[in-house]
């Protein structure tokens, strides 16, 4: 008799045992699908992670699987591991990994009868005939050679390449001699965005050896490349977002990070709550392959590990072309406003007139704002009580447009009302603006110019994505209105105002990396400003220009902008310099959630000791979905071994389980 360790599509700890009946015993293996019988009535798909001959003594009675749908493995060994380091390391189960990692056809269900997928006809698109690649230019050329020079020393180099010095040229060029080495590889973006603009160049120099991997696709297409990889095991390259890490890598030889610093890389929700950069270091490191971090302001972790050694460091600061860099202005418009020379309207005089002057000579405009919606607060003028969500503890944002009110975090809309909730006052007022209010000014203002807007309200699909993102390249619409959706490296020739409104917004959130984040944005918007022989101007609007933030952002001293940071996360023992693991524990009922969060607290650190574990507190948001939150934050030295770490934590949290209050928490962990 055999036995099958699988895993199932499940929040549970570890694989479960089934027997393998005598007729499925030459199909099962390491990796293959299998349905399989769970609980009374329930089925699912699992994955083979071992076939035995022999099992330890178990209590439980040990069920058959039922059938092999394919004829074989779905997924690699390598690709288990894979998963069970991502586990491991995110504090969750593997089942949960499963279940983020596999596309529509293998995704497990419940089900009572495996269904076969019908087979469909080819999607993905053949190629037309292939160009050779650009002349590198010399600085591109020295940075080339020193990556390659970096790869013989270390596994991992962070290419410091400032915008638009031409980084995806370097890019192509190593795919490209990895594709002559026979192995693959993997080519990183943060979002699905900007794979629509950089495919074309790609697909151009690599013709049907390039695959795009992303949710933007469709399940077939998807489905498709999956199997393409698990099937031909050709040299390939692969573009694609933090998912394409999970698929079947045969012979993966490079992985490329672009905007390393982004935070898109980094997975919210549902677990596994992965960061997609550290991820494909340690998926590189499973395959032999080396990795190239590339931005043109890297996050102040990877910097740090340059400095350390870990990482090696090739920086490139030519622009392509010779561009100039653009001329940046720090606009104080609370100073303005003191003046009355500015009142409600969202504009400084220098941002109109540099505007005015982008439009008389047909070029272009990009205005930043990171807040979609009309206004983020809608408050009453009689007893000053914002419109909260009811399942959330945040305020609701307007949106003109659908005329409702929408909460950010959950979804939920309401209509605006004509009257306080609290009192009855008849009298609404917003406060603040977002971007589909700069929209309803700049129409206003500019009643001639093509006046477009990039956010989630505007591009909802891929479609309307790349029809917003083509009419601006085109010249049919002037003046480009987003969040930090038009802050990633899009190339427009003609664009040479970029406008940054309420950039204080940027910084003043309660989070460590606040300042290097709102740096970076402000960089990226920066970039997109000035091409060629034209030089850019950059309008910042803020209420406190004299912050050395500014400063820093007006001289471009990124260096100067790292060090302070360093300085303050080694004083207050944050990252780098220690790892942050937050747990986040949620419950309806909040006296049991903070006597439960204290409790697992103390536990904690006595395992831990005290000095390592913050809390539990309430976050910033106490309540999210109906459910009261609480965060415990563990701060751990570099010096301790992650695998100790994670035991304790394990152990901690199965000693809670002991209590059955604690059985009414959610718990999930959020690392790094």
């Amino acid at each position: 008799m055999k036995f099958a360790e699988v895993i199932l599509p499940l929040p549970l700890e570890g694989s479960f045992t089934y027997i393998v009946p005598d007729a499925l015993e030459t199909a099962v293996g390491a990796g293959c699908r299998a349905v399989a019988p769970f609980g009374k009535k329930l089925y699912y798909t699992a994955i083979v992670r071992e076939v035995r001959d022999n099992i330890a003594d178990t209590e439980y009675a040990l069920k058959e699987l039922l059938t092999i749908p394919d004829s074989q493995p779905a997924v690699t060994p390598l690709q288990i591991k894979f998963w069970e380091w991502m586990a491991e390391y995110y504090i969750c189960s593997v089942g949960d990994v499963y279940k983020a990692a596999v596309p529509w056809e293998l995704k497990p269900k419940n089900v009572e009868k495996k269904k076969r997928a019908s087979a469909k006809k080819s999607r993905l698109k053949s190629s037309p005939a292939t160009q050779p690649l650009h002349r590198l230019t010399p600085p591109q050329a020295q940075a080339f050679a020193e990556i390659k020079q970096v790869f013989d020393a270390k596994k991992v180099c962070l290419l410091h390449g400032v915008t638009s010095s031409g980084k995806t040229e370097i890019y192509l060029r190593l795919a490209v001699e990895m594709l002559k080495k026979g192995k693959q590889t993997l080519y990183l973006l943060p979002e699905i965005a900007l794979t629509t603009q950089i495919t074309d160049r790609l697909r151009a120099v690599l013709g049907d050896k390039l695959l795009v991997y992303h949710s933007g696709l469709t399940d077939a297409e998807r489905n498709e490349t999956w199997h393409k990889l698990n099937n031909e095991q050709r040299p390939i390259v692969v573009l694609g977002v933090r998912s394409s890490l999970f698929l079947p890598f045969a012979n993966l030889g490079l992985v490329i990070v672009d905007e390393e610093h982004d935070t898109s890389y980094k997975q919210q929700d549902p677990a596994p709550r992965y960061h997609a950069r550290n991820a494909a270091i340690a998926l590189a490191r499973m395959h032999g392959a080396d990795v190239l971090l590339g931005s043109g302001t890297p996050s102040i972790d990877s910097l740090y590990n340059t400095k350390s050694g870990k990482y090696g460091l090739v920086t490139l600061t030519a622009r392509f072309s010779e561009s100039l860099t653009p001329e940046i202005n720090i606009v104080d418009v609370k100073e303005l406003r003191r003046k009355k020379i500015m009142k409600d309207d969202l504009l400084s005089p220098l941002l109109k007139e540099k505007i005015d002057s982008a439009l008389s000579h047909n070029e272009q405009v990009i205005l930043f704002r990171n807040r979609r919606g009309f206004a983020p607060i809608m408050e009453c003028k009689s007893c000053g009580s914002p419109i909260r969500c009811k399942r959330c503890d945040v305020s609701l944002t307007y949106h003109k447009r659908k005329n409702r009110l929408v909460c950010h975090y959950c979804g939920y809309s309401t209509p605006l009302p004509h009257r306080c909730p609290s009192c009855d006052a008849a009298e609404m007022r917003w406060l603040g603006f977002g971007t589909e209010k700069i929209e309803e000014e700049i129409n206003t203002l500019y009643p001639d110019a093509g006046v477009s807007r990039l956010d989630l309200d505007a591009a909802r699909n891929r479609r309307d994505y790349k029809r917003i993102l083509t009419d601006f390249g085109e010249g049919k619409t002037n003046i480009l209105i987003g969040t930090q959706m038009v802050t990633k490296g899009f190339d427009f020739e003609r664009v040479t105002i970029a406008g940054i409104l309420n950039a204080d917004s940027l910084m003043n959130y309660p989070d460590f990396r606040a300042y290097e984040r709102a740096f970076q944005l402000m960089m990226q918007v920066s970039g997109r400003a000035g091409r060629r022989d034209k030089q850019g101007v950059v309008v910042i609007q803020t209420s406190q220009p004299e912050h050395p933030l500014f400063q820093m952002i007006q001289t471009s001293d990124y260096e100067a902008m790292v060090n302070s940071q360093l300085n303050e996360r080694y004083t207050f023992h944050y990252p780098p310099y220690f790892r942050l693991i937050t747990i986040v524990l949620r419950s309806k009922n909040e006296a049991v959630l903070d006597e439960s969060a204290a409790a697992y607290a103390k536990l904690l650190g006595e395992k831990l000791g005290d000095d390592s574990v913050l809390g539990p507190c309430a976050p910033p948001i106490n309540m999210m979905q109906t459910l009261y939150v609480r965060h415990i934050i563990l701060k751990i030295k570099l010096s301790e071994r992650t695998t100790d770490t994670r035991a304790s934590i394990k152990t901690a949290h199965h000693t809670m389980l002991e209590q059955s209050a604690f059985k009414q928490i959610i718990v999930h962990y959020d690392v790094d």
